[in-house]
């Protein structure tokens, strides 16, 4: 049966020897080129292993990068990606559902008792504990939804401010087929930065310096391609603290 497309994306054959944080900031970095990443689900389980959810806020980002993406070598192992079987929670709570099912078993689940009930002793009533429970699930998913919703507003505000234009740049330098990155967050990887340019043409690899976290090189085949891809991740947020700067290197 075809599954219907869908605002998640679920990934397998993920290279389970990737440590959790590392997975979901790699994810997010080739994830987020597609579009407004608003949640990722990576666990660690015996049962989840090696799998993934990303949650974009639209549908098209997610179909682009379902096509886009698919089979593409990540931690050395090619990617198997379709569209989530159902809508993450996070989407859910952006459409006002969140809570539909839960509330339709509940209400099942509260006839089948009162019924039962009713069964046992005609003349009983529904318990003052059964409607307590019943409105404290209530309040939790409400308070829960409240959190959410400030937690997507913090992540759609850091979105726009990456993708804003940049009112200064940095000085730059001639035109080169080798870029200079700056201002790299610490967690910084070869693996994560080749994930963010691979995807521009005559991409041939990244040079990390040692002892130094902040800062590392790209070389293209040519200084055309090098500029592409210098203009279309110019001031990329890898973490939503650090703000890539991108200019050519010295010659």
């Amino acid at each position: 049966m075809d599954i219907r497309p869908s605002h998640t994306i679920y990934i397998n054959n993920i290279n389970d020897k990737i440590k959790k944080e590392e997975l979901k900031r790699s994810l997010y970095a080739l994830f987020s080129q597609f579009g407004q990443v608003v949640d990722i689900v990576a666990l660690k389980t015996m049962k989840m292993r090696g799998q993934a959810f990303v949650v974009f806020k639209e549908l098209g980002s997610a179909t682009n990068a379902l096509r886009q993406l698919q089979g593409f070598p990540f931690y050395d192992k090619p990617m198997r990606i379709q569209y989530a079987k159902t809508d993450s929670d996070v989407i859910s709570k952006m459409r006002g559902t969140f809570g539909d099912k839960d509330k339709k078993k509940d209400k099942k689940k509260k006839t089948q008792e009162q019924a039962g009930n009713a069964a046992k002793k005609p003349t009983q009533v529904n318990t003052p504990n059964a409607e307590c429970a019943i409105h404290a699930r209530v309040i939790f998913r409400t308070s829960n939804l409240n959190f959410m919703n400030t937690l997507f507003v913090l992540q759609a505000s850091t979105n726009m401010q990456s993708n804003a234009p940049q009112a200064q740049q940095a000085p730059d330098n001639p035109p080169n087929y080798i870029l200079f990155l700056d201002n790299l967050p610490e967690e910084t990887n070869e693996m994560m930065l080749s994930m963010l340019f691979n995807q521009f043409p005559g991409f041939k690899e990244v040079r990390l310096v040692p002892g130094r976290h902040d800062i590392a090189f790209v070389e293209f085949e040519s200084e055309g391609q090098a500029g592409a891809a210098r203009d279309a991740l110019q001031g990329f947020r890898i973490t939503s603290t650090n703000a890539m700067k991108i200019t050519y290197a010295k010659k």
